[in-house]
């Protein structure tokens, strides 16, 4: 994705793909804390299922920031699963809330 200004290109992929790393690692926080407090860390199998599809995306896809989006998101959620797991020991930490069993 480039343009030309100024006589210069000027080439926007960096930026969409950092963009795009910022906001999949806020939501995929967001889901292992929400995902957490609801389910346990029994979600953490939702988040490898969904980075293998994001690594399998990417491999196969012929669009190359659509590829390095796709592997970047895959990683992301392959992280997240380590996470999902700390975020049980933050809620025994007392850092976060836990889930009022009715």
């Amino acid at each position: 994705m480039t343009t030309e200004i100024l006589n210069t290109t000027i080439n926007f992929s960096g930026f969409v793909i950092g963009l795009f790393v910022f906001i999949t690692i806020i939501f995929a926080r967001w889901l292992c804390i929400w995902g957490e407090y609801h389910f346990t860390k029994k979600i953490w199998f939702l988040f490898l299922i969904s980075g293998i599809a994001g690594i399998a995306v990417s491999v196969f896809s012929e669009n190359k920031l659509f590829s390095a989006c796709m592997s970047a998101f895959g990683f992301i959620f392959i992280w997240g699963i380590h996470e999902v797991i700390e975020q049980e020991e933050r809620v025994k930490k007392g850092w976060f809330k836990k889930k009022e069993k009715k």
